[in-house]
């Protein structure tokens, strides 16, 4: 081999000058140019020049070292010839190596001023020649597919290779010559086995051979796709031109028809001008690029607003209220409203549109209100559900810098309605959230106020719209979740939840018919009398709705269609009290929420939540221990507290009795509220949790009969709270016969429904002693001691029969 020949010749040992290479991996049997600049690299080619022009290569593991260390380089390298050389002003060498043999760097030495290095020849192993036949054949092959397919590399690498004869030259000449990372040429580099180097090569040749198919693949349909987009342009021009020649353009020319849905939109100056320079800048675009359609859309947008259109009220008030009292029982407040909205208009001729928000449970019909509503105005009605809604834009649209920007969904619901006034709600306002997006409740500000409304500005459009003759309803389950400044901008009009009397005749004049008509029963196939209505609303729903009442309905009429198209000769199905059973099951309720016998630590309290009023079983009980209040039924943090203002308070009460000094440091109390999945929070529950520690200490039952709420205070002064409709009805419809108020609730009376103040009794209390008077079955003496033994203290709690 040369490089034995060469130590042969001047008796060399085998230590040679070294450069590392950053960015090329050099093979045997392989001629390239490199430039060395690095001062260390420069003083090894010198010295190899002086010697006999052997230079020893080895490549970088990473470009960007500058200056490598041993551990930086890989281990094997090749053993070149230095050729031309030639060094330029700035002090680099250009200089041109041949390959000679890889080889193994045994040692790394650090000379005076430049690296060298010990090596060991290696030596390609040959184990089967029939083999590497095969595999030369095969990598040959696939090297001309791959230079064919590769515009980078020149045709005439092919016969450079094909005149090599010597199998390892080569495996070595097709290396060098792929365009592949220097991880993967090092590699082929340090394959001992020639068998081991083709299989590499093949390996290595196959996989980019299909990669080149695939980019040449992608290119073909990039092409075409060009080809056709510029054949379309192309042959669009020639159709405008021939059309304008034939005095065709003015039907077909879509910018005319534009100019001409422009000139009759009728919009503001503002609106009209932004449009009329957006239509300018569109004549001057190309109609296939992507800002002109973003351009056409925004114009078509604004031409498809409704500026002028509006409908006529119907301004008759006694058709109006007719066509309300057909559609919803009771409400009078909700139609009242309307109707003065009406008296209004009819004297005034205009005015804004009032900012309504239906609070209530679910199931009282604030939807389908908003529509009766519309209908008997005779306005178009859109609805927009806001439960959920996170993204301001959603209320004021994207701007149009934006791919796929869209007007928000107040102007798209007004432009689907058609006309600048119509009936607008929006459901579950108090649902809305908020995140990274913006806030759509500071959105709704501006929609909602009357003095800012007629100036509504939405991104998309970019020009003031007018909504304030638009009625916008918005509804609600609670108000405490809605922002106060929003709040502050609509009137609020709470619907209660429906009493008995008002489900049955919601049943009897618009459920049951209705539910008939959807499962095609005849009004005399089905019968049903009030008492199964009566029934049905009392021991199997328990609601302040009516949506489960429709639900128990419809199963009714399921079953009955069931028989009717059975082929039995059926004519008419009655449904009383007596096979009702069969029809819904075992009833699900008992006629009354409340246990009638006396329990000692136990008080009914009344909660306000999102679907209506509701009962609260609140108990307490004492156990021995080490003075720890112990709170259960997820309470919130303000309920928490009310526990242990009532604790507090029922403590200090509990002086009256002759009991131990450490007496209370010996016991735990424990108060909780039953359904303990359910979260519960707010004050109102204080006067009831006091009622039912006092019952616990002095061992007296709470009349069972009685409900209570309110805050109460340290030194047992009761507070007014919220919800007295909703939590007067819950009461009426538990079986309560003694409803105990805040005195500061006193006003709210009047406003409860008459059944209410009919059929329960109503009691204003200031303080606890006034509850305490009228809940507990025995009279509790503030000025007496009450004597209890210790013995007995524990032995009847909370829940035990005082009888």
């Amino acid at each position: 081999m040369a490089l034995k020949k060469a130590k042969k010749e001047q008796g060399q040992d085998d230590l040679y000058p070294l450069v590392p290479l950053r960015d090329v991996v050099i093979f045997p049997s392989m001629g390239t140019a490199i430039l060395v600049g690095r001062q260390p690299s420069v003083n090894a080619v010198e010295r190899a020049i002086e010697r006999d022009k052997i230079l020893l290569v080895v490549t970088q593991k990473s470009p960007a070292v500058n200056e490598p260390e041993p551990k930086d380089l890989y281990s094997v390298g090749c053993i070149t010839r230095i050729g031309l050389f030639f060094r330029l002003p700035d002090g680099t060498i250009k200089v041109m190596l041949e390959g000679l043999e890889r080889v193994r760097i045994k040692e790394y030495v650090e000379m005076d001023n430049y690296l060298a290095g010990r090596i060991e020849p290696l030596v390609d192993e040959i184990a089967d020649s029939k083999k590497v036949e095969v595999l030369t054949r095969r990598v040959e092959a696939m090297f001309t597919d791959y230079v064919r397919m590769n515009p980078r590399i020149p045709n005439e690498v092919l016969l450079t290779v094909q005149s090599v004869e010597e199998r390892a030259a080569m495996a070595d000449t097709v290396a060098a010559h792929l365009l592949v990372k220097n991880k993967i040429k090092q590699k082929m580099l340090e394959a001992e086995d020639l068998i081991e180097r083709f299989m590499l090569l093949s390996k290595i040749l196959k996989e980019e051979v299909q990669l080149l198919e695939v980019e040449k693949d992608i290119e073909e349909k990039v092409h075409q796709q060009v080809q056709k987009s510029q054949k379309e342009l192309f042959l669009h021009e020639k159709i405008k031109t021939i059309k304008r020649e034939l005095g065709e353009g003015d039907d077909f020319d879509e910018i005319r028809e534009l100019s001409r849905k422009v000139r009759k939109a009728r919009m503001s100056k503002e609106a009209d001008r932004v449009a009329r320079k957006e239509l300018g800048r569109l004549k001057l675009m190309n109609p296939m690029t992507p800002e002109a359609t973003v351009v056409r859309n925004y114009i078509e947008t604004l031409v498809g607003l409704p500026w002028r259109r509006r409908t006529n009220d119907n301004l008759d008030l006694d058709q109006v209220k007719e066509m309300l009292d057909a559609d919803h029982y009771g409400l009078t407040k909700v139609k009242d409203r309307v109707l003065e909205f009406l008296a209004v208009v009819k004297l005034v001729g205009k005015l804004k549109g009032p900012i309504l928000c239906f609070v209530g449970p679910p199931g009282v019909g604030k939807t389908s209100l908003g529509r009766s509503i519309a209908d008997a105005l005779g306005r178009k009605f859109v609805r927009v559900s806001l439960g959920g809604t996170k993204d301001e834009a959603e209320i004021r649209g994207h701007r149009r810098t934006y791919i796929g920007s869209i007007p928000g969904r107040i102007v798209q619901s007004i432009s689907k309605a058609g006309t600048k006034n119509p009936v607008f709600l929006l459901d579950e306002i108090d649902k809305l959230g908020a995140d990274f997006r913006g806030d759509p409740a500071a959105a709704l500000l501006e929609v909602l106020d009357p003095e800012q409304n007629k100036h509504f500005s939405d991104h998309y459009l970019e020009v003031d719209y007018d909504v304030s003759e638009v009625m916008f309803i918005t509804t609600a389950n609670v108000i405490y979740s809605i922002p106060p400044a929003l709040k502050d901008r609509m009137e609020i009009i709470r619907l209660p939840g429906y009493l008995l009397h008002e489900k049955i005749a919601i049943a009897q004049k618009f459920l049951l018919p209705k539910q008939k008509k959807q499962h095609g029963i005849q009004e005399n196939q089905l019968k049903m009398s009030m008492n199964t209505l009566k029934e049905i609303v009392q021991m199997y729903t328990r609601e302040s709705g009516v949506r489960n009442l429709e639900r128990e309905l419809a199963s009714i009429c399921r079953k009955v269609a069931k028989k009717l198209a059975s082929g039995k000769k059926v004519s008419t199905v009655s449904i009383t009290k007596r096979n009702l059973e069969s029809y819904l099951g075992v009833p699900r309720y008992s006629e009354s929420e409340i246990d009638e016998k006396l329990s000692i630590g136990v008080a009914t309290g009344l909660a306000w939540t999102e679907v209506g009023g509701e009962i609260l079983n609140i108990e307490a009980t004492l156990m021995p221990g080490k003075g720890e209040l112990i709170i259960t039924g997820q309470l919130g943090e303000v309920m928490q507290e009310s526990a242990k203002i009532a604790l507090s308070f029922a403590r200090n009460k509990a002086r009256l009795l002759t009991l131990p000094s450490d007496f209370f440091g010996s016991i735990d109390v424990h108060v909780h509220v039953p359904e303990g999945a359910i979260p519960k929070d707010g004050p109102s529950a204080g006067v009831a949790m006091s009622t039912a520690l006092i019952s616990a200490f002095f061992d007296i039952p709470v009349r069972r009969d009685v409900a209570m709420t309110g805050e109460v205070t340290l030194r047992g002064k009761i507070l007014p709270i919220g919800g007295i409709n909703e939590k007067s009805v819950a009461a009426l419809r538990a079986g309560v016969k003694t409803l105990l108020l805040p005195k500061g609730n006193e006003k709210n009376i009047k406003e409860l429904p008459e059944e209410v103040r009919k059929s329960m009794k109503i009691i204003i209390v200031e303080t606890m002693e006034d509850v305490l008077s009228h809940a507990l079955s025995k009279k509790l003496d503030w000025g007496v001691e009450h004597r209890r033994e210790l013995g007995g203290f524990f032995g009847e709690q909370s829940g035990n029969p005082a009888n």
